[in-house]
């Protein structure tokens, strides 16, 4: 119990922190350069799972087509 009440404690503070921050034209430059590092971040993560899905549907694809073919004979 006392780990939570340290880690929500940890959350609150840190917020207040990032809203202090916010006020500044520094904090808010600084704010905007991470959302954009991490805008980038989620953009390639989300094209390198989409990728990776679209080789995995077509190797089924292909195990499929093969095991069509095997059955038919």
């Amino acid at each position: 119990m006392k780990k939570v009440l340290w880690f929500s404690a940890g959350i609150a503070v840190g917020v207040i922190v990032a809203h202090q921050l916010n006020q500044t034209a520094q904090g808010k430059k600084a704010f905007e350069g991470l959302e954009a590092k991490i805008k980038d971040f989620s953009d390639a993560f989300a094209d390198g799972y989409h990728e990776r899905e679209a080789e995995l549907r077509s190797a089924i694809g292909d195990a499929g087509d093969a095991v069509k073919k095997a059955a038919t004979k």
